[in-house]
């Protein structure tokens, strides 16, 4: 190809690369606009989380469909917070990467699983561990009294932090007495609340754990409140066949606790009081050492009988450890209660909505709007917590009326356990010590959906805007200088031929940017700080394919060809020496690419994009220029080509080195 035409072919390139960044799809505002590219947020400012899936069955990465699903999920709640230009990419087959410019807030919440489950209490135990340590005296056996008293934790979302309360009662303003005596009256509306007062609707509180006997009645966690028939729920938590991977991890927590323990807790049918048989003490006590994933992977009614299993273990599990809908769980509320739950009957794929509003005395409580089906599940779900059918429900797990009571379980944990105080056939409200902000987090959350997959927050980055400026300065500052020592080094080595080295510089920092224009259009790539790192690495990419070819050049002259000739010869023996080295820069940024995440991937990215662009300038600019280079007199002048000692050497009499320089 003749050089005017590869020079064409290059023109071409650029016009049509600019007309995309002018006139493409996205282009908009004014002439200066368009030639933004869109920057990261270490550059702009704002806020990064990456979100990694977990699976705490069998540590299997999820499904491609999930994940994408679940990025969905969270591009809607991250939408909900109405900030403009909310990014939400997947990483690899595991991690989900939010960014959020302009704004720095804690995302950590938008990946919470929000699996809320509506599950019957069937029997109460003490979950704080004194059962497990029994004091000297025998008769210092732990009771549970129905109290309204406990007091929220500082944490204003849903949590076992705070006493809850149903309502039942069809006015919705009763308070509930000391004794518990609310009337079973069949309502319109339950308030599952986390109020220490109760809440709207006349609800029995939930029974906290005290040491001072109360007026009310008390349910004591001891084998003679639980061992008659009713104690023993209707369903079983075995109907499910275990995955293998689980009984795998089930062997090896056996084999960690010993076979005499394991086989002590298989034996209990009802949580033991260790006053009774001490002996249990140290049988039981190796499961006081398991680890959180450890306690997951136990049966339920293990979890439940052994006393050394407590709230604080059960609390840590991973998520998503209690969310199989068909299998009874064990979960504590005010991290000392710990419930064996039934079945889930109702979930959060039932409800259609969810808002944070104002109920009647001010307060911002969540409203929950039912589906069809979902609000027929509801009801059949109440009709069977207040008629107790099977006699399911543990006297232990009665509310004050005798009614069992529905928990509201939001991932691991219970947000509110209230009694059931008639059959409820409408909507309900979880009520709280919410702020606005808590309220309407955790509506969006619930109404855009349980994630399919759980996710652990990896890291989370802030960056102020006047950081993103000062790093984008400094970026810019940095490849300036780069590209500046270049170029000095190029014109006092090189002299004329250090001008093709400008100009192939200047011509690849065009194509660069203007790909970077439309690359964040088209694929959404943002310039991190990393990525500028990449561009400038890839500057010294660029400056030793112009050391290969031009000292190629240099050794076909002194090897006697003339300078018009010798320019092809060393292009044809250079251009495989430059394939080859840029082929290994490239590999090493895809490789990189593909294993990296986060900022590092942008680097790698940016440093194969520099390294393509790179190589399109060697082959239709820098070779077909110094084509017409060598026409001139300019070139055949050793102080102003820059070729040095080579040229002098021609003029001496012919007796080359090599045969080759008889071809000319």
């Amino acid at each position: 190809m003749r050089p005017g035409r590869q020079l064409a072919v290059l023109g071409a390139i650029f016009v049509v690369l600019y007309l995309l960044v002018f006139f493409g799809g996205g282009a908009s505002g004014s002439w200066q606009d368009r030639l933004e590219p869109k920057l990261g947020l270490d550059l702009v400012g704002g806020t990064r989380l990456t979100l990694e899936a977990t699976n705490t069955v069998d540590g299997q990465a999820p499904t491609a469909e999930n994940l994408e699903e679940a990025r969905q999920i969270i591009e809607s709640r991250v939408n909900a917070f109405g900030v403009a230009e909310a990014e939400v990419v997947t990483e690899g087959d595991r991690n989900i990467v939010i960014s959020l410019p302009g704004e720095n807030r804690d995302l950590t919440e938008v990946g919470s699983a929000a699996e809320l489950r509506f599950r019957k209490v069937l029997q109460v135990a003490d979950g704080s561990g004194a059962a497990a340590n029994p004091p000297p005296s025998p008769s210092a056996t732990p009771t549970a009294t129905p109290s309204g008293s406990a007091t929220p934790s500082g944490s204003a979302t849903p949590s076992g932090s705070a006493t809850p309360s149903g309502s039942a009662a069809p006015s919705g303003s009763a308070t509930p007495s000391a004794t518990g005596s609310a009337s079973p009256t069949p309502s319109s509306s339950v308030q599952v609340t986390a109020s220490p007062t109760g809440g709207e609707g006349g609800g029995a509180a939930a029974p906290s754990l005290s040491a001072t006997p109360a007026a009310s009645p008390s349910v004591t966690p001891t084998p003679s409140a639980s061992s008659s028939p009713s104690a023993t729920p209707a369903a079983s938590d075995g109907a499910t066949p275990v995955p293998a991977s689980i009984e795998e991890q089930r062997r090896a927590v056996e084999q960690k606790v010993g076979a005499a323990a394991w086989e002590a807790a298989n034996g209990l049918q009802s949580p033991t009081d260790v006053t009774t048989d001490p002996s249990l003490v140290e049988k039981l006590k190796p499961f006081a050492s398991l680890t959180d994933r450890e306690i997951a992977v136990l049966p339920a009614q293990m979890q439940f009988n052994v006393p050394q299993i407590t709230c604080g273990q059960l609390d840590a599990r991973p998520p998503a450890s209690i969310s199989a809908v068909d299998q009874q769980v064990v979960a504590c509320e005010f991290g000392s209660i710990k419930y064996l739950l039934d079945q889930a009957k109702v979930v959060g794929t039932d409800i259609n909505d969810a808002n944070a509003v104002l109920d009647q005395t001010s307060q911002w409580v969540v409203s929950l709007d039912f589906t069809g089906s979902g609000q027929e599940k509801w009801t059949a779900l109440t009709r069977e917590a207040f008629n107790n059918e099977g006699a399911a429900c543990d006297p232990s797990a009665l509310g004050d009326s005798g009614n069992c009571r529905v928990a509201v379980v939001l991932d691991n944990q219970v947000v509110s356990s209230p009694e059931i105080l008639g059959v409820l056939t409408s909507n309900s409200q979880i009520t709280g010590n919410f702020t606005q902000q808590d309220a309407s987090d955790l509506a969006s959350t619930l109404r855009y959906g349980a994630l399919p997959v759980t996710f652990e927050p990896q890291a989370q980055q802030n960056v102020t805007a006047t950081l993103g400026a000062s790093h984008l300065r400094a970026g810019l500052l940095a490849a300036g200088i780069g590209m500046l020592l270049v170029i000095i080094y190029s014109f006092f080595y090189y002299r004329l031929l250090g001008s093709v080295i400008f100009l192939s510089l200047v011509l690849s920092a065009l194509l660069v940017f203007g790909a970077l224009v439309v690359l964040g259009r088209q694929i959404g790539f943002t310039l991190t700080l990393a990525g500028i790192a990449g561009m400038i690495v890839s500057l010294g990419v660029a400056a030793d394919s112009f050391v290969i070819y031009f000292e190629r050049l240099k050794d076909e002259i002194r090897e006697g060809r003339s300078p018009r000739s010798a320019v092809s010869r060393a292009w044809i023996r250079a251009r495989r020496t430059i394939i080859s080295a840029n082929a290994i820069t490239l590999m090493s940024a895809v490789v990189l690419y593909i294993v990296s995440v986060g900022v590092v991937k942008g680097f790698a990215f940016a440093l194969g994009l520099a390294t393509i662009l790179d190589l399109v300038v060697v082959f239709l600019f820098r070779h077909p220029i110094m084509t017409m280079f060598a026409r001139t007199r300019a070139f055949l002048s050793p102080r102003v080509s820059g070729l040095g000692r080579a040229l002098p050497a021609r003029d001496k009499p012919a007796q080359p080195r090599n045969p080759r320089a008889k071809e000319a």
